[in-house]
């Protein structure tokens, strides 16, 4: 690929042809953008602090284990009246999930039915450089608030209970228990690499008529579960955005808990796991006075409607508490987790503009000729394992300097919880360039859904689009250097708190012990923050 410089240190890509499979921006007779990558002025200073926490974790003795303090939000100053708005009753939510069903229609009426030109299409645009990113977004601010309006789930409701929002009594699917062997984040791990198969390997992110029908499948696939399982089984077990949020939320500084406790330790008739007369029960079977991590809570709001001691609410408390002392350890879970922080990386991978030449290269090597999807899916496995393979090896390094006894499972499982942290942080970091550069277009389209004489967009309105942000451009490197050093610090503190009796005998992961898995941590930061540094290819 032949590129120039356009004198301020922003490279164009000269147009090329390409087949499919080799990333965003890479089709046929595109004319590739480039957003400029964050400057060494931003990335030293982020090193250095990052090193320092890194000495820091081994000099410092093992952290003490404290209650975490938390703050009822309905009672806070200027957003107190907000919360309680939310937990008046049922129609707030309603109306947002209305609000949500009818974006979701427009964009799947766009995809279906408007111009086919992914940079001119609501629906291309509006999932991928706007929803996606603000999705990722949300759960810094308001955990997993998102599942509580997905219009995924709220047509499928609509459809099969046949409610707006009162409890359909008898439920109308068959009620069927979920497979124990289903019983797990497996499939919706299974389904998210899947789809990320699709969105880089097929391109679904450049053919609006695809974006749609994939939003559509996820109907499909909410619908059916409610069909056939009890409760909401797809939101739980097979839901990727779900559990991806869900395990992001692991770190958000929000929760959804019981006010007082006492309450919830007396209470005998548990509205908030059986539902009442009105109000469904916990779609994912939690019962608020006994459940400590946000992976499975859906921000629905039944629990709160439900509760006849008006016993529930929002609650603060400090990021990154969850992963580091109440989430469970859970075999499924950490594997979602080290495949999520692989997958992150993956999708910065793919905008280089050197992920052409690795999957020619692979082509080159199997022999194979045309689209190329088979170099690309070796490509793409290649980056969701590469980091699982580099973090066994540190396990297995931790474990040879670990006491005799010690299970190497309980090492991989336990010290899983660090890699959450750079995971979020880089894939904030990453989508916040695509969503202050390439997301602007939206309110116009949303005018014109269906790109109504819309012509394909020149070189100079592409750069035009780049170099518009919604906020200072120094302001958004200083903040995605910011979220790559919360990542790690985030990292080393839940390293800290997990190692603590994880050698056995109450022996704690401490000192020197913790270099292998700092190793393997400055290892995947340093990868994450060349891929910030370099020009990233546009999404279209």
């Amino acid at each position: 690929m032949v590129s120039s410089g356009d004198g301020h240190g922003h490279v164009h890509a000269a147009p090329t042809l390409a087949p499919a499979g080799l990333g965003h921006g890479m089709g046929s007779g595109a004319h590739v953008m480039r957003h400029p990558g964050l400057p060494k002025r931003w990335i030293l200073p982020a090193v250095l602090l990052m090193v320092g926490l890194a000495i820091g974790a081994m000099l410092l003795r093992a952290p003490v284990v404290r209650p975490v303090r938390t703050y009822n939000l309905s009672t806070a100053p200027l957003i107190g009246w907000l919360v309680r708005l939310l937990n008046s009753g049922p129609w707030p939510l309603v109306f947002l999930r209305i609000v949500s069903v009818l974006l979701f229609l427009l964009v799947v009426l766009s995809g279906l039915f408007g111009t086919p030109l992914a940079e001119r299409s609501l629906a291309t645009v509006f999932t991928w450089n706007l929803w996606w990113p603000l999705v990722v977004i949300s759960v810094f601010f308001f955990s997993s608030a998102w599942c509580a309006i997905c219009p995924w789930d709220t047509i499928a409701n609509w459809l099969v209970r046949r409610r707006l929002w009162r409890r359909a009594v008898p439920h109308p699917g068959l009620n069927r228990k979920v497979p124990v062997w289903l019983r797990n984040v497996f499939p919706a791990l299974l389904l998210f690499m899947g789809l990320t198969w699709l969105e880089l390997g097929i391109g679904v992110t450049t053919i609006p008529k695809a974006t749609a029908l994939m939003a559509l499948v996820m109907v499909v696939l909410a619908t059916v579960g409610l069909l056939i399982f009890e409760r909401k089984a797809f939101c739980r077990y097979g839901c990727p955005v779900g559990r991806t949020m869900g395990l992001y939320a692991r770190l958000a500084p929000i929760e959804v808990r019981s006010q007082r406790q006492e309450i919830c330790d007396t209470c005998k008739t548990m509205e908030c796991y059986n539902g009442s007369q009105e109000i469904e029960p916990c779609p994912t079977y939690l019962t608020v006075g006994r459940f400590s991590q946000n992976t499975y809570c859906l921000s629905c709001g039944n629990c709160v409607l439900s509760c006849p001691h008006d016993n529930v609410s929002w609650r603060l408390r400090s990021m990154g508490s969850e992963a580091m002392e109440q989430a469970r350890p859970q075999w499924d879970s950490a594997w979602f987790m080290l495949i999520l922080l692989g997958i992150t990386s993956f999708h910065g991978v793919t905008m280089m503009p050197f992920w052409t030449d690795w999957v020619v290269w692979i082509a080159g090597r199997i022999g194979e000729t045309g689209q190329l999807i088979a170099s690309f899916t070796i490509g793409m496995w290649t980056g969701f394992f590469a980091p699982v393979a580099v973090y066994a090896l540190a396990i297995l390094a931790t474990w040879w300097l670990s006491p005799p006894g010690t299970r190497y499972r309980r090492l991989f499982v336990t010290l899983s919880f660090f890699t959450l942290p750079m995971a979020f942080t880089y894939h904030l970091a990453h989508n916040l360039s695509h969503l202050l550069r390439e997301g602007g277009e939206w309110p116009a389209l949303l005018l014109n859904p269906l790109g109504s004489g819309l012509l394909p967009m020149t070189a100079a309105e592409r750069h035009q689009q780049m170099m518009t942000l919604w906020m200072p451009e120094e302001v958004m490197f200083a903040t995605q250097a910011g979220l790559m050093v919360l990542g790690v610090w985030l990292a080393v503190a839940i390293l800290r708190y997990r190692g603590l009796g994880v050698l056995g005998g109450n022996r704690d992961l401490v000192g020197w012990r913790l270099i292998p898995m700092l190793l393997f941590m400055g290892i995947m930061t340093a990868f994450d923050f060349w891929l910030l540094s370099e020009d990233m290819v546009m999404r279209f």
